[in-house]
């Protein structure tokens, strides 16, 4: 008996101790062809390399795991090591992972249908790789995966859900302000300033750049509130979709106390440190002064804003918009997106007298409550990650905030810091869940409705953001997908490495962003994927070429990554913010797409032209800001045609 006791524990202790592999590498499900693609590779070992079909490949340590990119030019995979474990990939050719977002564009701009579109594109993207993985039999089983994959991936990402449970507020919060009289009496306020078709575009105008700090609150907040006044102006849906759309992105991509400025801080000290370790050089500026120092090339946001203006104040239009704002001015606003006994549900009853304050104190609360919940989470995250890292609080977090090099940061840095920190998406369900339990309380409590009817008002708002919900998920959806296939993995090749014309480099930069963010819907990944290989990129090829200041070019590169993403949502049917920007302003979507994006395209072309290849070539931007605002300005008034 003793002996096997003896035989169990030695086989034991053999099992347990001799590895089965040393190392394990992660490979994406899907590699595309020819193109740089990144891998996991996990051991307990120290590794600096690993080598894969005979080729070296450098390994960059991260949280539990090694980094590398291996290119693979066919099905072969054979480590040198032979204990190392992997998965084997999907590899399929590139020009595939384009096809599933430019199916879904273009079907949603031919037949004018969103919904089955964005389904089609979710539904190509997930037949290419069932069809890779299992053959034949893939095709069919890709159309369920639609939902039990995609769509639920889609669901189940925490931000996806603040953003559906905020606009579902918000579509609550105006019901109830409508249904309680508060809406009407805003309208009646704001008829005193905006009584004309000019003076109602301006106020929107003006709102939306008040509303600067983030881009979701902008488009939800202006969108509802401003609706009502611009239908009774017959300023049509498609022309209030478009301020709304083309004030929130261009601001808070370009304000330095916003929501997006957190993400663009962290790429940029991240490119910084890259340059920094490879070139052996010491930036002076920190990553919030070359962010600053690139604000005035960012010519896409700047020309937007001032595009919009003149517009607005010489009150004329072109193309599909023109064709809009002539029917709304002839016809009225033809009520397309609520059915008529939705909107009976929203008229508030004859006995209620019209209250603006009842409007305007959830509206404030949602304004004002988002910047104080920004600030709240900002210094809450930069409190405890001061702490992990050892700095001194004792006499405040406030007071703690320095620069990234210890130096001193000014209060306007130390906002824009402590908002660049903060959750957004907490902040604003905060905000909005206030908002629509004061909107109730202001309701009930006057016994303008009963409780009853109050909750029942609450259950309509949702209705009406239902149908945008489902697209808003299908984009997301749609999304998945295209990461899946590494969609934008592959536009990135179109911008080689070892690309060395110099004033070039800020052009294509623009240029690949837009298209990157036309094809996948989202400005956000389109930087997280750019500011990587422009940032280290633009300032090698400046500091090797003695014709260009190398801080200039990368100033001009970080502000065209930012110009294009806008330009690129501002023109994709997939974008998230372009389908909330139709929804707050109640627009048929593919209307609002084909109205906004020939001004779109005319700004990126000013932008790209007189803007960016002008300046990256020597000309001062006061030059080029004033050519260009001077050619906006000739081709509405000779384009446009006065309404």
């Amino acid at each position: 008996m003793k002996n096997y006791f003896l035989l169990l524990i030695t086989v034991m202790v053999l099992v347990f101790n001799s590895p089965v592999y040393a190392t394990q590498v992660e490979f994406p499900q899907v590699v595309l062809k020819n193109v740089p693609t990144d891998i996991r590779v996990y051991t307990e070992d120290t590794l600096e390399v690993i080598t894969l079909n005979n080729e070296i490949i450098p390994l960059i340590e991260r949280d539990g795991f090694y980094k590398g990119t291996i290119t693979l030019k066919d099905d072969k995979i054979q480590f040198k090591d032979s204990s190392t474990s992997y998965n084997y990939p999907l590899l399929i050719p590139g020009w595939l992972s384009v096809l599933p977002p430019l199916i879904a564009i273009a079907l949603a701009l031919i037949f004018k249908e969103v919904i089955s579109s964005l389904f089609i594109g979710i539904f190509v993207g997930a037949a290419i790789i069932g069809v890779y993985a299992d053959g034949a039999s893939g095709f069919f089983t890709a159309f369920l995966s639609v939902l039990d994959t995609y769509i639920l991936n889609a669901l189940f990402n925490e931000e996806h859900l603040a953003v559906i449970l905020f606009s579902m507020l918000i579509g609550s919060i105006v019901a109830v302000i409508s249904k309680n009289g508060g809406m009407r009496g805003v309208v009646s306020h704001l008829a005193k300033f905006a009584k004309t078709r000019r003076s109602g575009s301006m106020t929107a105008y003006i709102l939306g750049i008040a509303i600067f700090f983030d881009d979701y609150a902008n488009t939800l907040v202006v969108g509802n509130t401003m609706r009502p006044i611009t239908d009774k102006l017959k300023i049509s849906r498609e022309k209030l979709a478009y301020i709304v759309d083309s004030t929130a992105a261009p601001v808070a991509a370009t304000a330095f106390i916003t929501t997006w400025i957190g993400a663009e801080l962290t790429y940029i000290s991240d490119g910084v440190k890259e340059i920094e370790a490879a070139k052996g050089v010491k930036f002076v500026e920190s990553a919030y002064s070359i962010f600053m120092n690139s604000l005035p090339y960012a010519f896409y946001s700047i020309f937007t804003l001032v595009f919009m203006f003149i517009l607005i104040y010489r009150q004329r239009d072109y193309g599909s918009m023109y064709k809009a704002e002539v029917k709304a001015k002839e016809e009225g606003i033809n009520e397309e997106t609520i059915s008529s006994s939705e909107l009976q549900k929203l008229e508030p009853a004859d006995s209620v007298k019209p209250k603006s304050y009842n409007a305007i104190i959830p509206i404030a609360i949602i304004v004002f409550g988002t910047l104080v919940g920004l600030l709240y989470t900002g210094m809450s995250s930069m409190h405890t990650e001061m702490l992990a890292n050892g700095v001194d609080v004792s006499k405040g977090t406030w007071s703690a905030i320095t620069m990234a090099d210890g130096s001193y940061a000014s209060f306007f840095t130390k906002l824009g810091l402590v908002i660049g920190n903060s959750n957004s998406f907490v902040a604003l369900l905060w905000a909005s869940l206030t908002g629509l339990g004061v909107a109730i309380l202001l309701t009930v409590i006057p016994r303008i409705m009963t409780l009853k009817d109050t909750m029942e008002t609450v259950v309509v708002g949702f209705n009406s953001m239902l149908s945008t919900m489902i697209i808003l998920i299908l984009a997301w959806s749609l999304a998945g997908t295209t990461e899946a296939l590494s969609t934008a993995q592959y536009l990135q090749t179109f911008f080689d490495a070892d690309f060395s014309h110099t004033w070039v480099i800020p052009a294509l930069t623009f240029i690949l962003s837009g298209f990157i963010s036309f094809s996948t819907g989202s400005s956000w990944s389109t930087m997280a994927l750019m500011y990587p290989l422009v940032i280290p990129l633009s300032y090698t090829v400046a500091l090797n070429d003695p014709n260009y200041s190398e801080m200039m070019i990368l100033h001009i590169t970080i502000a065209s990554v930012l110009a294009g993403s806008v330009l690129g949502d501002h023109c994709s049917p997939i974008s998230d913010t372009t389908i909330l920007s139709s929804m707050a302003s109640s627009c048929n979507h593919i209307q609002h797409v084909k109205t906004q994006m020939p001004y779109a395209i005319t700004v990126g072309l000013i932008s790209l032209f007189i803007g960016i290849i002008p300046v990256a070539l020597g000309v001062p931007v006061w030059i080029t800001l004033t050519i260009g605002i001077l050619m906006l300005y000739l081709i509405i008034q000779f384009v446009g045609k006065k309404i």
